[in-house]
């Protein structure tokens, strides 16, 4: 892996500026025959969601490297607005973890639930794929600094699994 510095732009961000949010209208064509949202489509959009807020914390390209984590709580039904919430819970070297909460809003009962969630790694390349380092990210309130330490926990998991496979992720 060849990593390469940006422009020197480095400077520590605060998860708020890579916070993201997408909307999306659950149409026939996303669903199964029951009606319901189908998982791979809305892993799908949890990527994009990811990627969004990766971007704007790196301000560079991105590249997915994992999902390690997803819980489909509810369904999801052809008609519902779909909202996904996405921020950087921790930058390492060159990558990111994000998390993403989806969630359902009925708009004609003016009910919202949280349908799933999910953690994304990025690793932030140049324009020829080159791995490059990412800025540091300012946990500020209590949740962002959980959260921070929770994304920590995780990547020292998932380093002792891909030991233990013989692999490398993120």
């Amino acid at each position: 892996m060849t990593v390469t510095l940006t422009d020197g732009n480095l400077a520590p961000r605060a998860v708020r500026e890579s916070q993201s949010q997408m909307a999306e209208v659950v149409l026939p064509n996303d669903a199964n025959p029951l009606g319901n949202l189908l998982g791979g489509r809305l892993m799908h959009l949890i990527d994009i969601a990811g990627a969004l807020a990766a971007h704007r914390h790196s301000r560079s390209y991105v590249v997915t490297a994992s999902m390690d984590h997803i819980d489909f709580l509810l369904p999801v039904h052809i008609g519902d607005l779909l909202i996904l919430k996405s921020s950087v819970n921790r930058a390492f070297n060159t990558s990111v973890e994000v998390g993403v909460k989806c969630w359902v809003e009925n708009y004609i009962a003016g009910t919202t639930r949280h349908v799933a969630s999910a953690y994304l790694t990025f690793v932030a390349v140049d324009q020829h794929g080159r791995h490059h380092a990412v800025p540091p990210v300012v946990p500020e309130t209590e949740e962002e600094k959980r959260r921070y330490e929770d994304a920590g926990r995780r990547r020292e998991l998932r380093k002792k699994e891909q030991e233990r496979r013989g692999s490398k992720i993120g």
